[in-house]
């Protein structure tokens, strides 16, 4: 059984310039114990990169997030963020979750999906009036998750731009300093409680409102935990998401015989965006650590109590010991439980909401644009969380 005495190795492994997982991944996974290693900011941690130890880390309640709080957190950037429902373990997080959870639900959902499948038709109605070559980024694929959570929390559209420059500050590994760090939260909580402020003067049928009379009338959270469960969802409900597609576009121009099959059997076109979730590894590298609050074995190795764990999901949606041929793309491949919208109690409250974006965004696209082909060279996001095409020239 290994311990810490372990050197730790410099991490994140993946590079920003694409969307390759790095082959240290598979050796780590192929080693006996966890590795240990160093992100740039905080102390060092174990490094899972198996699947079911990804499982036991994420659904195991001895792994806290609330304990994060307590530590000086690995992390990829300066600027330390209480990440508010993310940073938090049973009950408190389950309180505020069940607030939000009825508006995700599969059935709640399905009910934007002619909206969404409009605003998709929309936008490539613009695409094909203007003419190639576009930016799939800022013409299609940001516009779609942005468009649906800024009316699912009734955030303006004239002050929409405003959000996205908060929200990449948010997301960001850059040289923020922490005192940049900390103003940009700052601005944004300050811009989401006046947003609440004014739902608070004219309620209307939005999240926010519902999650005001949470507040007000049950007294079920407080005031800052309403402005950064506001806030939360606005970043989480549209970046990866946005992130994502041009990430499964540009995936599928590089699988064309994958694409061919897909655009023949458009039934398989929802196994195929799970297929995606499962083969993309969106993040630079693992993040949101989990400390052990006993002594526990994770893959051969003792997590003693106060260690942090981070979990690398894209390596283990690519482990051979849960998926057939795991470095292959196969978009009718049978249904299997990949680890793209993480698991346990964190498990993404909005996965419900990004598949129904990323099937309606991807199904439209190809099917509007049968000769769909990349027009230049990708400019790609640098020194962000999630790794995807800042710019992305199609042609069709």
């Amino acid at each position: 059984m290994t311990t810490a005495e372990t050197t730790p190795l410099t991490y994140p492994f993946n590079s920003s310039d694409g969307l390759a997982l790095s082959e240290a991944y598979e050796q780590a996974r192929n080693r006996t114990g966890l590795l240990r290693v160093r992100l740039p900011y905080g102390e060092p941690a174990w490094l899972v990169t198996r699947y079911a130890d990804a499982r036991l880390v994420l659904g195991d309640r001895r792994f806290s997030r609330a304990e994060a709080l307590h530590h000086d957190e690995p992390r990829q950037s300066e600027g330390r963020r209480d990440s508010g429902i993310l940073t938090m373990d049973p009950p408190d997080h389950t309180r505020l979750r069940t607030l939000v959870a009825k508006a995700f639900t599969v059935h709640q959902v399905e009910k934007l999906r002619p909206w969404v499948r409009r605003l998709t038709h929309d936008l490539l109605d613009d695409l094909e009036t203007a003419g190639p070559p576009a930016d799939l980024v800022d013409r299609y694929a940001l516009p779609i998750p942005v468009g649906v959570i800024c009316a699912m929390l009734g955030v303006p559209e004239e002050d929409r731009p405003r959000f996205r420059t908060w929200s990449d500050a948010a997301l960001s590994t850059s040289s923020l300093s922490a005192e940049e760090s900390a103003r940009n939260t700052d601005e944004l909580r300050a811009y989401m409680a006046g947003l609440i402020e004014a739902h608070r003067s004219s309620p209307r049928d939005d999240i926010m409102t519902s999650l005001i009379e949470a507040r007000d009338a049950g007294d079920r959270l407080s005031e800052l935990e309403l402005v950064d469960l506001c806030v939360a969802i606005l970043v989480a409900g549209h970046e990866t998401t946005a992130t994502q597609i041009p990430n499964f576009v540009l995936t599928l121009l590089e699988h064309p015989d994958e694409l061919r099959r897909l655009r023949e059997n458009p039934d398989l076109l929802n196994g195929a965006v799970e297929e995606l979730l499962r083969f993309v590894p969106l993040g630079m590298g693992a993040s949101q650590a989990r400390y052990a609050t006993e002594d526990v074995e994770v893959g051969g190795t003792l997590v003693r109590t106060g260690e942090p764990v981070l979990v690398a999901v894209g390596s283990a949606n690519r482990d051979a010991l849960r998926f057939d041929e795991p470095g292959i793309l196969n978009v009718a491949r049978p249904a299997a439980q990949h680890l793209g919208f993480g698991h346990g109690v964190h498990h993404c409250l909005g996965a419900p909401l990004a598949r129904l974006e990323l099937q309606e965004a991807l199904g439209a696209l190809i099917t509007r644009f049968p000769e769909l082909r990349a027009a230049g060279d990708v400019e790609w996001k640098g020194q962000m969380l999630v790794r995807g095409p800042r710019v992305m020239p199609i042609a069709w």
